[in-house]
């Protein structure tokens, strides 16, 4: 069964009285018009999705974020080195070794349809204060008390 994380989204800003608009971009001039579509009309925060492949996207779209003064959140922790304000998702780091040990586990003959399903478990959140003073973003403290990380 495939469940579509992009309904799940829209299920619980709808529940939260919160305007949801989604946007794919697929190559640097989509995301130039993607982000330009967002300061035109005015978001008030911006979610990233996990599917973003290059390093260039990634700084443009925390550069971004920062320059328009919104609270922003990146699907992994990784996105930190480019200076974002928060994000919720599990470590790269941890999917690359768990990928890495089936890979192993196959290429000793292990039969891929009878080895288990793994999910990810550990979901980070981190939050960078030096960008929310650069900003001016104030990061509500029950927020900080439940990130796992808070870089000052």
């Amino acid at each position: 069964m495939y469940v579509d994380p992009a309904t799940d989204l829209r299920e619980g800003t709808a529940q939260l009285g919160v305007r949801l608009q989604t946007y794919d971009a697929h190559g640097a001039s989509e995301l130039d018009s993607v982000l330009s579509a967002l300061r035109a009309e005015g978001a008030d925060a911006l979610l990233v999705g996990g599917n973003v492949g290059s390093t260039a996207a990634m700084e443009n779209i925390a550069r971004f974020a920062r320059s328009a003064r919104l609270p922003a959140v990146f699907p992994y922790r990784e996105w930190h080195r480019h200076d974002v304000l928060m994000s919720y998702g599990p470590s790269l780091r941890d999917v690359g070794l768990r990928t890495a040990r089936y890979v192993d586990r196959i290429l000793k003959g292990a039969k891929p349809a009878e080895l288990p399903i793994e999910q990810i478990a550990k979901y980070d959140l981190v939050i960078d204060l030096r960008v929310a003073r650069q900003t001016g973003i104030k990061v509500a403290k029950d927020l900080l008390q439940r990130a796992d990380e808070v870089i000052r």
